[in-house]
């Protein structure tokens, strides 16, 4: 069985856009201001998994230098597209995934984040990420890991508890879905949720712990399933 980042990386390699709730340019922007808020300053700033940059761009105003990551060529050919159409002078873009990205950094940075990327890793691949990218960060810098999956609430968010239509039959209906969804990926060996997996806040402190970091998490305020760790040296 191919590990399940094979299978995404063949999944994202076509893809244009990021799995934003919405492309308006106006809700974008207001995400990017969360994620600036948490994000908190520095110089210099590495974003993996950057997708079509759709945040990147926002990010570079604040930035002296920036980098984004991705491992989908379309993704960022799309990229290059925006950073061009935004003048965006202080962005390089990387061709790599988690494993080979390191060995293509020629600095370090002070703020290193991914968004909505993270739980495509399983918690061995998090821990080498997060050994790695502590090999890059500057002093006093952090490691902001944004909209990872909440074990305890997108299971609620899959069946539609958070619709504003919600009712008990629409639960039923889609718990259903799932459960079919989660048995067919068994049966052929694919991943049982395209959006990765979901982690507890807790198993991320342990591994940020481990790396000597401390580590905050916040609720996003755009994805009521998700939230964002926020991880700096004790």
């Amino acid at each position: 069985m191919p590990k399940p980042k094979n299978v995404w990386e063949e999944f994202f390699k076509d893809k244009k856009h990021g799995g934003h709730r919405y492309s308006s340019e106006e809700f974008l922007a207001m995400e990017a201001r969360e994620k600036l808020f948490h994000l908190d300053g520095g110089k210099t700033l590495l974003d993996f998994g950057c997708g079509s940059a759709e945040l990147l761009t926002y990010y570079a105003p604040e930035y002296e230098k920036l980098v984004g990551v991705d491992f989908s060529p379309s993704m960022l050919g799309e990229a290059s597209k925006r950073i061009k159409k935004k003048g965006c002078n202080n962005i390089d873009l990387i061709l790599a995934n988690h494993e080979t990205l390191w060995e293509k950094l020629e600095f370090s940075f002070d703020r290193i984040t991914a968004a909505g990327v993270i739980q495509y890793l399983t918690l061995q691949e998090i821990d080498k990420f997060i050994f790695d990218a502590s090999r890059y960060l500057n002093r006093g810098g952090k490691i902001v890991l944004f909209d990872l999956l909440d074990s305890r609430l997108y299971p609620l968010w899959k069946v539609g508890l958070f619709s504003k239509d919600v009712n008990c039959l629409k639960i039923l209906r889609k718990a259903g879905f799932e459960l079919q969804t989660v048995v067919l990926a068994s049966i052929k060996n694919r991943p049982k949720d395209i959006l990765g997996f979901a982690y507890h806040p807790n198993k991320i402190e342990k591994i940020a712990s481990k790396h000597g970091f401390k580590m905050i998490y916040v609720c996003s305020m755009y994805y009521e399933y998700k939230y964002h760790a926020i991880m700096f040296r004790a």
